[in-house]
């Protein structure tokens, strides 16, 4: 997503929330959840409503794919820190007024509803809008630069992609510590963050450190145990610095490293 960011770009994306996934398997489909999302339309959203969010949504999926094609990664990886700086920090607040303002350029009560409804979460009222939604279909709406969306609808996405990535993180860590004082091993952390890894769009992926998956699946094959290779005093605080880092994402483990060890001793 996504998605686990790194602590550089990608980081900016949770800050907002300041909690962050549900599942760490994304819905693939573009269209609309078949669950039917919490928000401002509540369970009671008609056929319009969700129609109407779906051909957006698959719209722009069939944008995000044709971008991603066109685009590196480092090309991707510069689009998504563009989108950061739009969406929050300073360059939003200085802009707020005019967010607030903009309305979408149609006349369907539907498209004006929820972008009020956006723009009113965005100010502390009411409920997010996008609120339940999957990550993939929050990423597709947050990267969306076309005027589809509007900032605020774009920036409630983020903050609810931000909210349930951090919810996963700390799902996966509780995890991770239960199976390191179990096993001594780490290797069922490393496939979880793998599978999560590859379950997110490319301007997602872009936004780790370019080995992140060669890094993962070496560890994966290491299938290191912890606890015959580590000093025994150090051995609870190294790793839950250590899980904290995997999961966050953090670059100083994809730079001259060759295994879980020597990072997890450091």
């Amino acid at each position: 997503m996504v998605n686990l960011l790194n602590n550089s770009a990608a980081n900016s994306n949770h800050a907002l929330a300041g909690t962050k996934k549900l599942t760490a398997t994304p819905n693939k489909n573009p269209g609309i959840n078949q669950s039917t999302p919490q928000g401002p339309f509540g369970n009671a959203r008609d056929s319009s409503t969700v129609s109407t969010l779906a051909s957006q949504l698959s719209e722009a999926s069939v944008r995000a794919q044709a971008r991603d094609a066109r685009l590196t990664r480092m090309e991707l990886s510069s689009m998504a820190k563009n989108t950061f700086n739009e969406l929050e920090g300073a360059n939003y607040t200085v802009n707020k007024s005019k967010y607030d303002s903009e309305v979408p350029d149609s006349d369907n009560p539907t498209l004006l509803a929820r972008a009020k409804s956006a723009t009113q979460y965005t100010n502390g009222v009411g409920k997010n809008p996008f609120s339940g939604m999957p990550m993939d279909q929050l990423d597709l709406i947050t990267y969306d630069d076309s005027g589809t969306f509007t900032v605020n609808e774009r920036r409630a996405a983020l903050e609810e992609s931000a909210k349930q990535e951090f919810a996963w993180q700390q799902k996966v860590a509780a995890e991770a510590e239960y199976e390191y004082n179990s096993t001594g091993k780490l290797t069922t952390l490393f496939q979880n963050v793998l599978e999560h890894y590859k379950g997110l769009p490319p301007v997602v992926q872009a936004q780790y450190p370019s080995d992140y998956e060669t890094k993962l699946k070496g560890w994966i094959d290491l299938d290191f145990n912890y606890f015959t290779h580590i000093a025994e005093g150090n051995k609870n605080k190294d790793t839950e610095n250590f899980v904290s880092k995997i999961i966050k994402g953090d670059s100083s483990l994809f730079a001259n490293k060759t295994s879980p060890k020597e990072s997890v001793a450091t």
